[in-house]
């Protein structure tokens, strides 16, 4: 028992020397766990549109409820860096400015001043980014000296993030413009991790914007682009490479954002892209253009887009790992189309006008999101001040014509409001027929007496009404381009009567008699009138316009007037009362006429 003791003694005399020599080991609790992946928050908004004030909606008891607008978007903002502090990545896929009175009175000024205020990231340059032209009121450049990227230069020079497009290039040289600034790329450091931005613009760009406007400049393929972009990034140490690109598609199904059979592929440029490039070389997208709701997950890369025009905002949550540095796909959560609501309807929880307008007992209350509430941002309302003073002035200004009811604009289908602006456009040229582009009609008019502001709601782009002189076959070719989108557009017409085939893609012109079933003389030569975009070869009608001698093209406005002017002229000709024409100028074949349509 006693040696026992000793040899117990022996030990504990042997550990306490030991003490200050042998590292202790700690339990396994206390060992350091590994580190945590690092979450980025990507939040993207695209086709903004100039639209800092909110949408608004009266309704039936006469409560206004507001969707989205500057001052909110700051709110959800400022909510989303207070949830991920210094990890916030804030994009817009482009078409930034055009669309809205305050902004283009300002060309696109005032939509600076707000991204400045909220310290985006980066942006795309859309195809509207060039709808402006030079500095000034014109929409093109018509004098010496004048630069048709005026006010697009100007915009850059006031932006303290950079405008971004990697596939844009100059004409006369193939490299890219020095008044961007960059390459169409951006590297930035975010909570450690190296995060690359490329920026991307529709390929379409000169068929959607007035093409005088970028004749010096050329739209390269997304996808060789975007790939020769990314490996810059990576070379440059970028751990993480999105995409922010004004090209988009259409997924409406958001419930699943694995499900992607929802996604149309017929004019989806961002997932043609995203089909040609090697895994790998993206992350995430933002995405735009089509206006149209995404939230989806193509292979590993989550691809996020709204319907634009402010009324939502979409989030991508990546994590990267901190040993690997990559981004853990397993990880990747998708919000998309998240909507920007100062107050809800308590019952429904949404802010849309569309689907409260008609209900009873709407009772608004204040928004959470993140679970603390929304509170629009005071800072934001003071910076827009100056120019929705200056909008508000032009907006009130009467114009002294009445609708006699509300006019719809229609788009994939015939509306009365396109029919009525063809007409109009017609009567002012003294035409024989007359078609407009659907995409120009941004907005329907209510019923009752008529402010500028409305009429420019409708019509916000300066095209004048151009004259064309073109024979019969001429004239079916240029319906039969226009009418071929991918999107389903329907081009309001004048003077003409026109039978489409809904086929699969683009549908397909089928007929087109002058109006009363008159059959179209091939040989003989009719005058056209149609927005100067079109007759610069907008909307894919290029083809038409570039075969055409110069004598048969007249770019002069007809009377001088923007097509906001001859539709109040065309009202006040008829004693100030502007009246729905019938439908019918658009008739349908089924898709078993698909085969015979001609191509």
């Amino acid at each position: 028992m006693r040696s026992s003791r000793l040899v117990l003694l022996a030990l504990a005399a042997l550990a306490t020397a030991c003490a200050g020599t042998a590292p202790s080991v700690p339990p396994a609790a206390a060992r350091s766990a590994p580190a945590e992946p690092v979450r980025l928050t990507l939040v993207g908004l695209n086709d903004f549109h100039g639209q800092v004030e909110p949408h608004r909606t009266r309704l039936k008891d006469g409560q206004v409820v507001e969707e989205g607008g500057a001052a909110t978007l700051a709110a959800y903002v400022a909510r989303l860096r207070a949830d991920n502090p210094d990890g916030v990545v804030l994009v817009d896929a482009g078409d930034l400015f055009q669309g809205t009175l305050p902004s283009n009175l300002t060309e696109g000024a005032v939509v600076i001043d707000v991204y400045n205020r909220l310290r985006f990231t980066a942006a795309a340059i859309g195809n509207h980014e060039f709808d402006y032209g030079p500095v000034g009121p014109g929409a093109m450049a018509s004098k010496p000296g004048e630069d048709p990227l005026g006010a697009l230069k100007a915009r850059v020079r006031q932006a303290r993030f950079p405008l971004l497009s990697a596939n844009i290039l100059e004409a006369a040289t193939g490299r890219r413009p020095a008044w961007l600034g960059n390459d169409g790329t951006h590297l930035v450091t975010v909570k450690g991790v190296k995060v690359g931005l490329v920026g991307l613009t529709t390929e379409d760009t000169p068929d959607v914007t007035n093409p005088a406007n970028v004749a010096s400049l050329r739209f390269l393929p997304l996808a060789p682009a975007a790939l020769e972009a990314a490996r810059s990034l990576r070379s440059r140490g970028a751990e993480v490479v999105v995409a922010v690109a004004h090209a988009g598609g259409k997924c409406p199904d958001l419930k699943n954002p694995r499900d992607t059979s929802s996604c149309e592929r017929g004019d989806a440029e961002i997932l043609a892209m995203l089909d040609a490039l090697p895994p790998g070389t993206l992350d995430a997208v933002v995405a735009g253009h089509t206006h149209q709701s995404m939230g989806h997950f193509f292979g590993d890369v989550p691809v996020i887009e709204t319907t634009g025009q402010s009324r939502s905002l979409g989030v991508v949550e990546l994590y990267v790992d901190p040993e690997s540095r990559r981004v853990l796909p397993g990880r990747t959560r998708i919000q998309a189309a998240i909507p920007l609501c100062a107050r809800v309807d308590a019952d429904s929880g949404t802010c849309e006008g569309r689907r409260l307008r008609d209900r009873s007992g709407v009772r608004l209350v204040p928004a959470t999101f993140l679970g603390a509430p929304v509170v629009p941002d005071a800072e934001v309302a003071g910076l827009l001040a100056p120019a929705l003073a200056l909008a508000e002035e032009a907006q009130r200004r009467p114009v002294g014509v009445s609708a006699a009811t509300p006019l719809a604009r229609g788009y994939a289908e015939e509306g009365a409001l396109g029919n009525l602006i063809a007409d109009a456009m017609r009567e002012v040229a003294g035409a024989d027929v007359a078609v407009m582009n659907p995409g120009g009609v941004r907005a329907d008019l209510p019923a009752g007496p008529l402010s500028f502001g409305h009429v420019y709601e409708v019509l916000p782009f300066d095209n004048t009404v151009a004259v064309l002189q073109l024979t019969g076959v001429e004239l079916r070719l240029l319906l039969e381009l226009a009418n071929a989108s991918e999107r389903g557009a329907v081009f309001p017409v004048s003077g003409l009567e026109v039978t489409l085939a809904r086929c699969p893609g683009p549908q397909r012109l089928q007929d087109v008699t002058l109006e009363g079933g008159r059959a179209l003389e091939p040989g003989r030569t009719y005058r056209v009138a149609l927005p100067d975009f079109l007759a610069r070869g907008g909307d894919g009608v290029g083809p038409v316009m570039r075969a055409l001698p110069p004598e048969r093209v007249d770019l002069t406005p007809a009377r001088g007037m923007d097509l906001r002017e001859a539709l109040i002229a065309y009202g006040r000709a008829r004693g100030g009362i502007l009246s729905a024409p019938p439908l019918g100028r658009v008739r349908y074949k089924g898709v078993a006429d698909c085969s015979s349509a001609p191509r």
